[in-house]
């Protein structure tokens, strides 16, 4: 019997979606091929060696995103020039050599896949200077404003969301056959839970007949508090579901309160797919992650805060395709409640198939697909004296004192 394919998913943890890509894939994956592939999925931000700034930004983009929004943005927007974002490959390059020479090294991957931007240009240098390849292919999470950091042309493929990050992949420079429109990958229970909304609600212990709002929260979303309270107060028969997504400080104030609609109070939840397919609307931020799960699951949405920059697009995107609206403030929120409800609720149902229509249920069955061929074909050997810049690299790598470990190296003649 053939050894297992190795792959290894590389991830981060600042914000929920990153991971959530990785975990879907790695499902679709042991789903589709079983015993056949190994997989890991890796932070290597985790690593001690790794400088604390980058670190700590995982940490930092929470608090960043909440208490300083447009400093964010601001850059954001600068670091996506072209001369910034060259300068910020080569920092973290040396930031981040180390660690992923040892993690090639100790994992042997057949074939890598990353949903976090920061990995391409230090794992192009591990790449460069063992001589050894891995196929490397990007999973980009969010759905229209992409940072430039995300589109590297040494990868094998960049997995895009929409044709618009698809056009702007193209005008970064990437060959058109290194890009596939996939979509964000979602966990494969969103394309497998196939039940009537009453019978998943009537499972969950919900009241299966009310109208069916649910609020997905954490400390990134502002003015949350605000829009239940429009709930609360509306009128009309509902029932709220919301999810605190581990913020403990917002699930206690949700548990304080005194409701006047059915309320289920949720800390975290595991079983999104499920949720989802039972709700009739969502309200939330503009997160790549819950849109694209909203999408995938053909469910309506409220957006009620972005966070500036790459979420703007996310935002713009499901308004301007129909699948949802956006309400900044509690009046507005009413307004649009008050119109996605009357003439039998009409407007809901159009915004619902708008949904289903954008959605890719199926986009980690695709990417588990193409990492699955990648692996097959497995690394590729290099000479030296085939690979431009490498001399540079090494230069770039021993004049900041970067360490690793290669007994072939050191016996190369340089």
């Amino acid at each position: 019997m053939d050894s297992p394919k190795r792959i290894v998913i590389l991830t981060a943890d600042a914000g929920f979606g990153h991971r959530s890509a990785a975990n879907a894939v790695a499902a679709a994956l042991q789903e589709r091929y079983g015993a056949q592939c190994e997989v890991h999925i890796l932070n290597p931000l985790e690593d001690k060696r790794v400088p604390f700034i980058l670190r700590e930004s995982q940490a930092d983009y929470d608090i960043l995103v909440r208490k300083a929004p447009e400093l964010y943005r601001l850059g954001f927007e600068v670091s996506d020039a072209t001369l910034p974002s060259v300068v910020v490959e080569g920092a973290l390059t040396v930031m981040l050599f180390e660690v992923l020479w040892d993690l090639v090294r100790e994992y042997r991957p057949d074939a890598i896949l990353t949903t976090y931007p920061l990995y391409q240009a230090p794992l192009t240098a591990v790449f460069t200077i063992s001589r050894r390849f891995v196929p490397l292919l990007t999973v980009i999470t969010d759905l229209v404003t992409v940072h430039r950091l995300w589109f590297h042309d040494r990868v094998d493929y960049c997995l895009v969301p929409t044709q618009a990050v698809y056009d702007l992949a193209l005008e970064y420079g990437l060959t058109p056959e290194k890009v596939r429109l996939t979509g964000i990958p979602v966990h494969p229970r969103f394309a497998q839970e196939k039940r009537p909304k009453v019978e998943i609600r009537h499972t969950l212990g919900w009241h299966p007949d009310l109208f069916t709002v649910m609020a997905v929260g954490s400390r990134r979303v502002s003015g949350l508090m605000e829009m239940l309270h429009v709930l609360n107060h509306f009128g009309a028969p509902l029932q709220v579901v919301v999810v605190a997504g581990k913020d403990e400080e917002l699930y206690a104030d949700l548990q304080q309160m005194e409701w006047h609609v059915p309320a289920f109070l949720y800390q975290y939840v595991t079983e999104m797919p499920t949720f989802m397919h039972a709700a009739d609307l969502l309200v939330s931020k503009a997160g790549g992650l819950t849109v694209t799960e909203a999408l995938a699951s053909g469910l309506p949405m409220v957006l009620i805060d972005v966070i500036p920059g790459q979420e703007t697009g996310n935002m713009q995107y499901v308004v301007e395709n129909g699948a949802g609206d956006w309400a900044e403030q509690p009046l507005q929120f009413l307004e649009v409640l008050a119109h996605l409800l009357q003439n039998d609720r009409a407007l809901l149902r159009q915004r619902a198939e708008s949904a289903r229509r954008l959605g890719r249920p199926f986009a980690a069955y695709e990417v588990a697909e193409l990492i699955w061929e990648a692996a097959q074909a497995g690394p590729v050997h290099k000479t030296a004296s085939k690979l431009a810049g490498r001399r540079s690299l090494l230069d770039l790598l021993r004049l900041n004192q970067v360490h690793w470990d290669d007994a072939a190296e050191a016996k190369e003649a340089e």
